[in-house]
């Protein structure tokens, strides 16, 4: 239990998570703006606007450069990291779910043509956006520069 109650001591930690769920939280309200409906699963789900992995790994970085230093080693790995999540978002991510829809639209031909039945569509919402991932990126900056520590 002990273990637990340190966990949430670690103010990177706390802020981080805040951070994610701000950004999970905003994707919900901006789906029911846009869509007028309430759809409880982005806050889990990735991709979308704005990115929870960009806001999570900026409040990684500007809480361990406060805490840390930026000339310390462990701000260097907190960099290193968010610059990969946020490239991988951006490119790999979403080029994946770009293949995804294109991979439905061809399924759902090959099945309307075949009689097949095929259940499952493949997950299409993955990446994100340069803006999406740019305004994660304000969102966890702003947590990490202004978190209490």
């Amino acid at each position: 239990m002990s273990y637990i109650i340190e966990f949430f001591k670690n103010e990177i930690i706390v802020a981080c998570l805040i951070s994610w769920l701000i950004a999970q939280v905003l994707k919900v309200i901006l789906v029911l703006i846009t869509s007028k409906t309430i759809d409880l699963s982005r806050l889990v789900g990735s991709g979308g606007m704005p990115s929870s992995h960009s806001s999570l790994v900026s409040t990684l970085v500007f809480m361990t450069g406060r805490i840390s230093g930026v000339s310390s080693p462990e701000f260097a790995v907190a960099f290193a990291l968010a610059v990969i999540v946020m490239y991988d978002a951006a490119n790999v991510r979403r080029e994946a779910g770009e293949h995804a829809k294109i991979i439905n639209i061809i399924i759902d031909q090959w099945v309307e043509n075949d009689n097949l039945k095929i259940d499952k569509d493949l997950k299409e919402l993955l990446g994100h956006t340069p803006f999406e991932i740019i305004i994660g990126a304000i969102l966890g900056s702003i947590i990490g520069a202004f978190f209490p520590v």
